[in-house]
């Protein structure tokens, strides 16, 4: 992620369909040019620009993760380019940062989420053990769709929120960083000796960069991927990058009209030069993280409060059975028993992720995240407020002085709950 775009080296990211016949037919006319976007064979059989969803992912053969063929580092090529990188890994900035912000409200920006955690479950039972395990309905799901889905403790608890693709042999989970091995961990313990179930920590053989801006269908366009633009959040298909495997799907972390994109290690290097060289500006984790606290649920997804104060409702299934969780989750919407539920909260002065949040002299909720806004003078954070202690535009105050207006953020807004029904007595 260097500022503007980078001058790419010769393209070697020419998408072709995996079909083996047509690979073959068009490894003759695979050319590389300066610059050139990702490309695919045209023909009346197997289009890629078709909107024929399951023609063309039926052409598809299935997306299987193998060691990258040479030893090259993705980090070192951005490094080299002026990226601060931290010890973990992580791309923290391209001192671009305003630009990037600005690239996602008017243009596309890239990000390199390959820190966040990548599960693979695999085998004959695979779609009804995270049936079970999750709160989404994956059982209604076919190959090349996807979902948002919630890992949840016994008593509804939220772990956390994870973006999955139905592929022909394997379900991919994207979760955060922090709870991928506690997650695998977990899965692994539920196994039983009759389930034909494996879950494997892929994290470190892939890469994931994410896509998002107004102008992100435009570089999937240029790219011939412009089959994917319009397709439902969550369709996934997949494609080859110079013999090597790349799945893109519609949809990325914190952005409903984006797409992601995983490669191999070995690839990544290409694929994210070629972004760049269509217009993509690069964006690191620090201004990442002022885009999740308006854009998605980060910090604010621990055991300390439940799946539907965090307001997640559209990844909850509430009439496919028995899953874990389920039975309190239904409680809780049966009897409206939700007692607080997640706010965003501009602030007069910077606070710290943790104050107490009061109304009146006495505490309603607690922060859980804080950043500042495009200008110094911008505060704004989220938190977990009682419901009926505050709503949207009501004044709060955090910590021992600072003043909060209390506001919808835009992915609350996109959650859909059910009615309240008057079919028993509120839950105190």
């Amino acid at each position: 992620m260097t500022t503007a775009t980078a001058t790419a080296t010769p393209c070697v990211a020419h998408l072709v369909s995996h079909s083996t016949a047509r690979l073959q037919h068009s490894r003759a006319a695979l050319l590389l040019h300066q610059n050139a976007a990702f490309r695919t064979k045209k023909t009346t059989k197997n289009n890629l620009s078709s909107r024929n969803t399951s023609s063309t992912i039926a052409a598809a053969l299935p997306f299987e993760l193998s060691p990258p063929p040479i030893d090259h580092d993705f980090l070192d090529s951005v490094t080299a380019e002026g990226a601060k990188v931290s010890e973990e890994g992580i791309i923290e900035t391209f001192e671009n940062d305003d630009e990037a912000l600005d690239a996602f409200d008017n243009g596309v920006v890239v990000m390199d989420l390959s820190h966040f955690g990548r599960i693979r479950a695999s085998g004959d039972d695979r779609i009804q053990f995270l049936h079970n395990q999750t709160t989404a309905n994956f059982e209604c799901l076919s190959e090349g769709q996807g979902c948002e889905t919630v890992f949840v403790t016994p008593t509804a608890r939220t772990i956390d929120i994870a973006y999955a693709w139905i592929m022909k042999k394997a379900v991919l989970l994207m979760v955060s960083p922090e709870t991928c091995g506690n997650i695998t961990e977990m899965l692994n313990k539920y196994i039983f000796f009759a389930d034909k179930v494996e879950i494997q920590d892929i994290t470190k053989q892939t890469c994931l960069f994410a896509l998002s801006g107004p102008k992100s269908s435009e570089v999937m366009a240029n790219l011939n991927l412009g089959d994917l633009v319009g397709q439902p959040y969550g369709t996934n298909r997949h494609y080859n990058v110079n013999g090597m495997p790349i799945t893109v799907g519609v949809g990325n972390i914190i952005s409903e009209e984006g797409f992601s994109l995983l490669t191999s290690p070995a690839a990544a290097d290409s694929v994210w030069k070629t972004l760049l060289s269509q217009g993509a500006i690069p964006l690191g984790s620090n201004a990442w993280e002022k885009l999740r606290i308006t854009q998605a649920p980060g910090k604010e997804l621990t055991n300390d409060f439940n799946v539907l104060e965090a307001g997640l409702w559209n990844s909850i299934s509430l009439n496919k059975g028995c899953y874990k969780g389920q039975e309190t989750i239904s409680r809780l919407i049966t009897y409206d028993g939700v007692k607080q539920r997640l706010w965003g909260i501009h602030l007069s002065a910077p606070a710290e992720p943790g104050s107490p949040i009061t109304v009146n002299g006495k505490k309603v909720g607690k922060l859980t995240s804080y950043t500042t806004g495009r200008k110094e003078c911008d505060h704004f954070a989220l938190g977990y407020i009682k419901r009926k202690a505050a709503s949207d535009g009501d004044t709060v105050i955090v910590g021992e002085k600072i003043i909060g207006t209390v506001v919808n953020v835009p992915f609350l807004s996109r959650q859909s709950p059910p009615p309240v029904k008057n079919s028993g007595p509120r839950l105190n």
